[in-house]
């Protein structure tokens, strides 16, 4: 027998929050909080990743590659405490802070990878390494 903790549907609404959380998750999966999300498709000769990125600027975002892996990264600032001390906010629940995901690129071209960012989606053109055929022979044994 399976023990599932039992969750009365009004303890749902003492914690709206995790009611959120609980939302949110069983629509997008657990993706963690320092993330963004991507979609990667195979146009056939390359991978093309995008990536929501809202609120950035293309100043904000670093791609790094090193050791088979490409490494996205964002930081957004926040003027929040600056302008509370003003009373300028009401209320602020905007994400600020750094964001970063890692993909693996064995099997990709790394040198031809492309980079592209408009109306808040990161684009990476990442066409895949060419198959090399070798130019085998057979040998005759003397």
């Amino acid at each position: 027998m399976f023990l599932t903790p039992y969750r009365r549907h009004n303890d749902m609404m003492a914690d709206p929050f995790r009611a959120m959380d609980e939302l949110e998750k069983s629509f997008f999966g657990n993706v963690s909080a320092n993330s963004f999300r991507t979609d990667i498709r195979d146009t056939g000769d390359a991978f093309v990743l995008e990536a929501d990125l809202p609120g950035f600027s293309k100043d904000d975002i670093h791609i790094d590659l090193e050791d088979n892996y490409v490494t996205i990264e964002a930081e957004r600032h926040s003027d929040y405490e600056k302008k509370d001390k003003k009373g300028d906010y009401v209320c602020c629940e905007r994400s600020y802070g750094s964001f970063a995901r890692s993909f693996d690129t064995t099997g990709i071209d790394t040198g031809s990878m492309k980079a592209a960012f408009e109306n808040g989606v990161l684009t990476l053109t990442m066409p895949k390494l060419k198959e090399v055929k070798s130019s085998g022979r057979r040998l005759e044994i003397e």
